[in-house]
């Protein structure tokens, strides 16, 4: 792949949902089912939310509520999606890829726009243990803020630039540029490495 050398690789950095745990399903009911509560159309708000912490979603889909009155709407977002998990997963590859990093010694962390709850409970689902996670709880500010990947950057004592942050949202991948670090994208978008699947990211670091 161009730009990067796998055995420069010093860290890898997942987003969550859409990259290790297949959660689109409970992520649209719940999005479908808080915006009818709130009258706002709830295909908008999946797509705008994708990649992106709840709150600031709501902000820009309800820009005329008060602040008091976010918070409650974005606390009755995360409600929605706590206790729906049955279809929850670990993605295509995720355990091939982790085996890879296992192999290879290299350290790894979660960075989500979920919170701790949402997080440790969809990551259980699918059956994974992040050895470093970093929530939405743990920063001020959210993708596309780099705040996340610096930090996990930072616990696992790597340099942001010899780390490979890999994304499936465009805001995911804007926030990993901006902290100077590599990108492997997911979903056809445009990252340092294009990966089909977390298959493809065991291959190209186990090679």
């Amino acid at each position: 792949m161009p730009g990067i050398n796998p055995d420069d690789v010093r860290a890898v950095l997942f987003d969550m949902d859409g990259t290790l745990v297949a959660s689109d399903g409970a992520v649209e009911r719940s999005w479908l089912s808080w915006a009818a509560e709130y009258g706002v159309d709830g295909h908008e708000a999946y797509e705008m939310a994708h990649g992106a912490p709840s709150e600031s979603t709501v902000r820009k889909l309800l820009p005329h509520l008060e602040e008091a009155a976010i918070l409650i709407a974005s606390a009755r977002q995360l409600e929605l999606q706590y206790d729906d998990l049955s279809d929850v997963t670990a993605t295509p590859g995720a355990f091939e890829a982790l085996a890879v990093l296992a192999e290879r010694r290299l350290p790894w962390a979660v960075v989500t726009s979920a919170d701790t709850r949402l997080a440790k409970a969809r990551l259980g689902a699918a059956g994974i243990v992040a050895p470093v996670l970093v929530t939405t709880d743990d920063i001020a500010a959210g993708k596309p803020d780099p705040e996340g990947y610096l930090r996990a950057a930072e616990i696992l004592g790597a340099d942001p630039a010899e780390c490979l942050v890999v994304e499936d949202a465009e805001v995911g991948l804007r926030a990993a540029r901006a902290a100077g670090a590599h990108t492997a994208a997911l979903r056809g978008l445009d990252g340092d490495v294009r990966l089909e699947s977390l298959a493809d990211l065991a291959k190209f670091l186990g090679r």
